[in-house]
């Protein structure tokens, strides 16, 4: 989009239960910026939940509208916008995602996923017999498009991990445009300098909010 300087927004991508809407409050409240999320806003459209649209129009449908708000939620400014999960299945959405902001994976183990959202009546990919099987086969399916648009990946199941990854040199030179927050989450424990450390700080902050991200997004529901 022309005039928008890439790395203003940040855009967080991951599975159901991962965290997304949590850590992006987070996020947004440490960086003063408006927090945004597609799911919701799908909702507010509609007035109607989304088990119900998905009811109604079916996946393909639901889809469908969830690009329009992509398209429409990218092409605002200074925002941090949290996804729903199968919002990278779309190679038009992955490109806006990519092409204007930083995209932050939030992964966790389909296990630590299944703990978080099992008992949430409110997914529909989960009204299934075998909830666990479902979660393996989105992960499978999925892993790889959330890495493929990630500057940063986030474990949200194991932060220790996730700060070592962070700091590898391997990382920083598949991600440059990502290194100064690569380098501020090495002082993230000092969580007082943050705001001088900008987005870098931010995120290794909720590096280790999203561990406990997805336990307080219970309920929520949606299609993530």
């Amino acid at each position: 989009m022309p005039g928008m300087k890439r790395g203003e927004n940040i855009y967080l991508v991951g599975l159901m239960g991962a965290g997304k809407t949590t850590v992006g409050r987070l996020l947004a409240r440490r960086l003063k910026l408006r927090f945004l999320d597609s799911d919701q806003e799908i909702e507010r459209r509609c007035g109607v939940k989304i088990p119900l649209i998905w009811e109604i129009e079916g996946e393909a449908g639901f889809r469908g509208r969830e690009a329009q708000v992509i398209a429409e939620l990218t092409a605002q400014d200074g925002a941090v916008l949290a996804t729903g999960g199968g919002s990278v299945l779309l190679d038009e959405n992955r490109k806006r995602l990519a092409a204007r902001g930083t995209v932050v994976y939030l992964r966790a183990s389909p296990e630590e996923l299944y703990r978080r959202v099992h008992y949430d009546r409110n997914r529909p990919l989960l009204a299934t017999g075998d909830p666990l099987a479902r979660l393996r086969e989105l992960y499978a399916e999925r892993d790889s498009l959330y890495h493929g648009v990630a500057d940063l990946v986030i474990d949200t199941g194991a932060p220790r991990s996730a700060r070592r990854a962070l700091l590898s040199d391997s990382h920083r030179q598949r991600h440059p445009r990502c290194d100064g927050a690569v380098r501020a989450a090495s002082s993230s424990r000092q969580r007082g300098r943050g705001d001088q450390r900008g987005r870098g700080a931010a995120l290794s902050a909720a590096r280790e909010e999203g561990a406990r991200g997805g336990k307080r997004a219970r309920g929520r529901g949606g299609a993530r």
